[in-house]
């Protein structure tokens, strides 16, 4: 790629600019510049909050589908400001605060056979995103994108993945779209894992570990893990909570596979590995409560921002996806994530009922 003129072009890794025409600096520094974006997508991210609370609803499914359905209000230049400030900083923050929820020594407790078992299943997931997208004639980005999302936890790790991408390698559009099927998937697992756990008469131990293995969102799965039983709820969450520690070196060897813009690629090795800062953020506060015991406060509300930052972030993005774009995709691109979800939930139902 050659170099790039614009006062907005993407970053080493394509951090997401999602408007079309960057706000100008004069423009980033008055905060009124942000307000229309931001009360839109406020509005719109309660009124998600109340359908899942009403409905029962992936909070982030009802926050895609509202933003898709106001992706028209992008049309107006005075919202630009706010949905990138909430599709950029607002997304980065929001994963630094999932640090808060987990530690070394959970992951510890997993064991050394389960730990073992469930990098190998997250390893096969992430090759069966790859290869979906294969099969279905898309670009690896996409199979990156829908089998790390599959492998780690859902739509935070989709956020987290796409932001080293980049929209100049992959479109908005087809982001939306894999993040959709993402939440459409998890939300389906956690229906029907937890009957199917009842049927093959699993102990709270295997019940626990298919919970968590092999469904994406963090909420989903314990949700269905504390379905079947507080024993399995309690596994589920240890589980899960692995995962999700796994973020950061995972994205770190997704980050070296893809590698920058090609015009990075040409500074060697040390382009690849170099992380965005918010991964590195998200690391550093793991390895913080892993030696000093957060207040409890800051946990609970450490979760409750993070959740509520990830929800603006996807409503915003949502917004600036273009709907014809969108639905002009097509079945192929969800094949990725169907592939890498069924993977997902036969390797851990191999694994808990073969080894545990």
């Amino acid at each position: 790629m050659g170099q790039l003129n614009s006062p907005y072009a993407a970053d080493l890794y394509g951090e997401i600019w999602l408007s079309e025409d960057a706000p100008s600096a004069s423009t980033r520094k008055r905060l009124t510049a942000y307000l229309p974006g931001l009360i839109i997508v406020g509005v719109a991210s309660a009124a998600a909050a109340w359908i899942s609370q009403a409905y029962a609803m992936p909070v982030i499914l009802a926050g895609l589908l509202i933003g898709l359905a106001l992706s028209f209000i992008s049309s107006d230049e005075r919202t630009h400001a706010g949905l990138d400030l909430c599709g950029t900083s607002f997304l980065r923050w929001g994963i630094v605060l999932l640090g808060t929820q987990v530690t070394a020594m959970q992951i510890g407790s997993l064991g050394v056979a389960g730990f073992a078992g469930l990098a190998a299943i997250m390893a096969l997931v992430i090759g069966a995103g790859l290869l979906g997208a294969k099969l279905a004639g898309r670009s690896n980005y996409i199979g990156w994108l829908a089998g790390g999302a599959t492998a780690i936890c859902g739509a935070s790790a989709a956020m987290a993945i796409y932001a080293l991408i980049g929209k100049d390698r992959l479109e908005q559009s087809q982001f939306t779209l894999t993040l959709v099927g993402v939440t459409l998937c998890s939300a389906v697992a956690m229906s029907f894992y937890p009957v199917i756990a009842v049927q093959l008469a699993f102990t709270d131990k295997q019940a626990g570990f298919l919970m968590g293995a092999a469904i994406h969102d963090v909420a989903q799965s314990l949700g269905a893990g504390f379905s079947f039983s507080q024993g399995a709820g309690e596994y589920t969450t240890i589980v899960k909570l692995t995962r999700v520690a796994l973020l950061a070196p995972i994205v770190a060897l997704i980050a070296f596979a893809i590698g920058g813009s090609a015009a990075a690629n040409n500074n060697g090795i040390l382009s690849k590995i170099r992380l965005p800062w918010f991964i590195l953020a998200f690391f550093a506060l793991l390895a913080l409560n892993s030696f000093v015991t957060l207040p409890a406060a800051v946990q609970e509300y450490g979760l409750i921002i993070s959740k509520t930052l990830l929800l603006f972030a996807v409503t915003a993005m949502a917004m600036r996806s273009r709907l014809e774009t969108l639905l002009g995709q097509g079945w192929r691109a969800l094949a990725p994530v169907i592939l890498a979800s069924i993977t997902a939930f036969v390797a851990a139902l191999g694994f808990a009922w073969g080894f545990l």
